[in-house]
């Protein structure tokens, strides 16, 4: 195995509206691939967990799987240019010298906690060298003494390093003594050779800094005055015309960086989303910096946006585009598990693809488990089974076949749990939705369907209970002509079942809806709802008739 391919996560995801299968058969499939590949595979979600689903991860100790609503690439799926971040004092001089090293055009400037403050870029050390400044920009550029020292490579004969030059205007000391003292002002820069007089009247004039070039020795007397008098003294091995031509040199990054509206990333960002930011800057390189922290991370550029690889994933549980996470036509599909019809979902290439027609998708991946003789651990068995359960309303369900309830009571029995005590818990905790709004009813477990080209939503919640039912109905009622405009689908359907009675309760919305309604379940004059008895599986008694009465309609 490669190391981009251990580095690759590659996502096992279920629709965006999860029921238990959706999560659970999504969670055991992740265990299973590990095991069988030793990459990395990792369950996630792309839409909230319903109650019993919560039941049934915290009755067996599993985290709910990560929450993934987009799929399509962000910064975190292309190459971030690591590089480290320097100092505000950095003298340009060494940051060009780093780019060069590193073959960038662009530094971040950071602070201790390596939070972003500016940016530098070949452009702006261009600028410093081009431009011609005043005799006082290595005050006004407030240069460390220590940048001095590193640009001349210097030799520190009396002072303080650490000192700061902030005041002062730096000279050349070309003239005698008696012409210095006219224009040699207190916290000057004085450049000067190896005479004793000239470097005696800088000191007495309160220069604050004598820089003596060519390696020129430095009595102990000037050396005694100076530190006397808080002067500072460098020793370059540069003549006068190279140290003229490199101080400037010494001056620190912040005074030229950019520091104002820096355009950033985090690595959640949408690839999508920085390609036009992108195309408006003339900006080569942008920073990257930790969504919540903003600790710098690194830099991308308009290349590495060419290089942006798809995310990949395993879908469970759908083949319906308007089942599945935004974004996936921006995915890679590596691989299909579902037990519904075959919908509407394109892949680029050929991939792996398992449709069963079982009750339960999770039947399917128990299978493969047996399939490849990889043992079932307790907390996947018992999310396994409790998606079969779910899905098959504990064996009830036309959607059940004995391979179903095969694969539930030898997962019952790895999990060490009763199958009617449990299914009954399970229920009753997915059941208890009088205090959640309409709308966390409503969307407990929605799909959207394609008929030719009519688009229509069934939602689905189950009881025990005909009385909580019918509260939430009430719940319900007024909240439908609301789902109904936010969707914008043709025909919007809620299937209110009652397991014990093995009967659903139909209300819908949507102009044709009362007469598609009516064909699909030979039903005379339905008001807004509709019993339907027998009924309890969307996928297999509620979904076929709809989908053709809906395409002899459009005939």
């Amino acid at each position: 195995m490669s190391e981009e391919e251990k580095n690759t996560t590659i996502y096992v995801i279920g629709h965006c509206n999860p029921d238990t299968d959706s999560i659970c058969s999504a969670i055991a499939y992740a265990d299973l691939k590990r095991k069988l590949t030793g990459k990395r595979y990792k369950a996630k979600r792309a839409g909230q967990v319903n109650s019993e689903t919560k039941f049934v991860l915290q009755h067996f100790g599993v985290n709910p799987p990560g929450y993934l609503p987009d799929v399509r690439a962000q910064v975190k799926d292309i190459e971030i240019r690591k590089i480290q971040g320097i100092d505000r004092n950095m003298s340009i001089r060494r940051a060009w010298e780093k780019m060069k090293d590193n073959s960038v055009v662009t530094l971040p400037v950071v602070e201790s906690d390596n939070q972003l403050i500016g940016l530098i870029t070949i452009g702006d050390i261009t600028k410093s060298y081009m431009n011609v400044y005043d005799n006082k920009i290595l005050s006004t550029a407030k240069t460390p003494i220590v940048n001095i020292l590193d640009t001349l490579q210097g030799e520190l004969v009396a002072g303080n390093p650490d000192k700061i030059i902030d005041s002062g205007k730096a000279l050349i000391a070309a003239a005698n003594p008696d012409l210095m003292e006219n224009y040699i002002e207190e916290n000057d820069i004085v450049i000067l050779g190896n005479r004793y007089e000239s470097q005696l009247c800088a000191i007495e004039m309160n220069a604050k800094c004598i820089i003596v070039c060519d390696g020129a020795p430095v009595s102990r007397t000037i050396t005694k005055l100076a530190q006397d008098k808080d002067c500072t003294i460098i020793k370059t091995p540069y003549d006068t015309y190279t140290v003229a031509r490199l101080v400037n040199q010494s001056m620190p990054i912040s005074h030229f960086m950019k520091q104002d509206n820096l355009i950033t990333f985090t690595t959640e960002n949408f690839i999508d989303d920085i390609r036009a930011v992108m195309a408006k800057k003339r900006h080569r390189d942008f920073p990257i910096v930790d969504k919540k922290t903003g600790e710098f991370i690194g830099m991308i550029s308009r290349r590495n946006l060419l290089e942006a690889k798809r995310k990949q994933l395993i879908l469970m549980d759908h083949s319906e585009r308007s089942q599945a996470v935004d974004g996936l036509e921006d995915a890679e599909i590596l691989e299909i598990i579902d037990h519904h019809r075959i919908g509407s979902i394109e892949t680029m290439n050929p991939v792996y693809f398992r449709n069963q027609p079982l009750g339960c998708t999770s039947t399917i991946v128990f299978q493969m488990f047996e399939e490849n003789n990889i043992p079932i651990e307790k907390d996947i068995a018992g999310l396994l089974c409790s998606a079969i359960l779910s899905d098959t309303l504990v064996f009830r369900s036309p959607t059940c076949t004995p391979v179903d309830e095969m694969a539930a009571k030898k997962l019952a029995e790895i999990a060490g749990i009763e199958i009617e005590e449990y299914a009954k818990e399970m229920f009753t905790a997915g059941s208890n939705l009088l205090s959640k709004s309409p709308e966390e009813i409503f969307y407990q477990d929605f799909k959207k369907f394609t008929a030719n080209d009519l688009t229509f939503g069934v939602g689905q919640i189950t009881a025990m209970n005909q009385d909580e039912l019918e509260k939430i109905k009430d719940k319900l009622l007024p909240y439908m002509e609301k789902a109904f405009k936010d969707h914008g689908v043709d025909m919007l359907f809620f299937m209110l079942t009652n397991i014990l009675q093995e009967s659903t309760e139909l209300i819908y919305q949507g102009n044709g809806a009362k007469e598609v309604v009516a064909n699909a379940f030979n039903v005379s004059n339905p008001d807004e709802k509709v019993i339907l008895e027998g009924v309890v599986s969307r996928k297999k008694q509620l979904i076929p008739p709809l989908m053709m009465t809906l395409q002899q309609d459009n005939n």
